[in-house]
């Protein structure tokens, strides 16, 4: 077992930044905004923020004091409690992705932060380390990962303490990941196309619809605003330097957030990094990958591009930031998608074959009322609202909202496969937006089969599945046959052969 030790000093300054950054506002309303006012309630706040500033300094200081961690050959023990004492041991076989994330203040120092992801929820979830030199934090990845697997159990703790043998093994282990895939330039471009950055231009547009308005008292028609347009040069100038600071400003970032992207693995792990400035290191086990998810958004599907996402039974936030980090890549050719999933998991099987919805779903799907439609044409119907000076649009608006309703019913229908192959379950959903959903059947933790009176009347059924995830993750899909709901039942019964209690 390594001695108990205290976080890295800089964790003090770093709360710190927070601390000031948490405070801005305050100190701008009660010093600048009411910095001559005699007011009661604020001569008090501005004590109240004083007491609290000083008494959260003061506990940063004690925290880092009192707080301490401590690594034995099984276990993290993380001491803490400035009058409270209390100790908390996560072991290291709970532990399901490793998260590192180095923001500018990190780059500075040159040291990271690193978030040990466990499968249980609550605040306690994973073992945090926001401030920490990177060779720390090599020293403990590798040590968690070395008494994991069974044949390193044994390693010393001087090994460990070891810093040249950890930076050699860290680099020896670098060296035996295969890459498989980092985006070229051209495919960023695309991607930051792909993303819609460049929306940002909306609020100027706005903005500047309305200052036309203000300067030539133009009528609020969209015929007379757009001959304005184009017969002010000095107009059309503007807004053409809006579209390219506009796309300038999606490419750079995209650049910045996927330009040092790179996905790669070894014989145990999936290694995902990203970012320029922002960096962030993600890693997974991949015995822990609970499923695997295909999504194309209607524009990705136009670009041929998909987005591979692993289900993991950990949490993918560190700090106050949110990771997406489970996603591979989201805009990688379709074809080199599946590639990458053969690649990396290859005791996943993909079936390029799949079996449709039987045409009684097909009935059922497009009858079936919509209460959406329903409520809003009672709604229109009640306001009757003028849209572009047309009155009684309501009913052209109700219309529309039906025929968006039937093609996105008519193309679930059609993007709707399923397929049980072996120990795999696979299911293709979706309208606009399409997810192909594939997982193993002992890493599902629960199925149902649902069936309502109309349902029952047809010989249809619904089918679901729950996996370890954080939140749980649900999959299914509508309307297959009774048969193939109860064949579904049966698979997933089998799985008492194959796990081990």
């Amino acid at each position: 077992m390594t001695t108990a030790k205290r976080y890295n000093p800089l964790l003090m300054l770093f709360h710190f930044c927070k601390l000031v950054r948490n405070s801005i506002f305050f100190v701008i309303y009660f010093f600048v905004i009411k910095a001559g006012s005699e007011s009661i309630f604020i001569i008090y706040g501005r004590v109240v923020f004083f007491i609290v500033f000083g008494l959260t300094l003061i506990s940063i200081i004690l925290k880092w004091f009192t707080h301490k961690y401590e690594l034995d050959y099984r276990s993290f023990h993380l001491y803490k409690g400035i009058f409270n004492k209390s100790e908390r041991t996560i072991p290291f076989s709970k532990i399901q992705n490793v998260n590192r994330h180095t923001s500018l203040f990190h780059r500075i120092f040159k040291v990271t932060s690193v978030n040990f992801e466990t499968g249980i929820t609550g605040e306690d979830a994973a073992v945090r380390f926001e401030v920490i030199s990177q060779k720390e934090a090599n020293r403990m990845e590798m040590h968690m990962n070395s008494t994991v697997n069974e044949e390193l159990a044994t390693i010393h703790a001087s090994e460990y303490k070891d810093i040249l043998s950890v930076e050699a093994e860290v680099k020896k282990e670098i060296s035996n990941r295969t890459n498989h895939y980092k985006p070229t330039k051209k495919e960023i471009i695309k991607a930051s196309f792909t993303s819609l950055s460049f929306l940002v231009l909306i609020p100027f547009i706005s903005s500047l619809y309305f200052k036309i308005n203000e300067i030539f008292h133009v009528e609020n028609k969209a015929v007379g605003i757009f001959e304005k347009l184009i017969g002010s040069w000095w107009m059309m100038m503007i807004i053409i330097v809006f579209v390219i600071a506009s796309i300038t400003f999606g490419i750079v970032r995209t650049f910045l957030k996927y330009g040092n992207y790179q996905i790669s693995s070894d014989h145990d792990r999936i290694y995902i990094t990203k970012g320029l400035i922002d960096e962030t290191a993600f890693s997974i086990a991949k015995e822990k990958v609970q499923a695997i998810e295909i999504k194309q958004s209607f524009m990705k599907r136009l670009l041929g591009l998909a987005e591979v996402k692993l289900t993991s039974a950990g949490g993918l936030s560190l700090d106050e930031d949110t990771l997406e980090t489970n996603s591979l890549y989201p805009y990688l050719p379709v074809k080199r998608a599946y590639e990458i999933v053969s690649e990396i998991l290859p005791f996943y099987e993909i079936s390029p074959k799949m079996i449709p919805l039987p045409i009684k779903s097909f009935w059922l799907r497009i009858l079936w009322p919509s209460w959406l439609w329903v409520v809003a044409t009672i709604f229109l119907f009640y306001f009757k609202p003028t849209v572009l000076e047309v009155e009684e649009a309501w009913w052209m608006l109700s219309a529309i909202l039906l025929i968006i309703i039937v093609v996105s019913r008519l193309l679930d229908f059609f993007n709707t496969f399923y397929i049980l192959n072996n120990d795999f379950i696979q299911f293709k959903t979706g309208s606009f937006t399409t997810s192909l959903f594939v997982s193993k059947r002992d890493k599902i933790i629960e199925v149902n089969v649902t069936r309502n009176i109309i349902q029952k009347m047809l010989g249809l059924a619904s089918i679901g599945t729950i996996n370890r995830a954080k939140p749980v993750h649900h999959a299914g899909i509508d309307h297959v046959s009774f048969e193939v709901a109860d064949s579904f039942y049966k698979w997933y019964m089998e799985r008492r052969n194959v796990i081990k209690v």
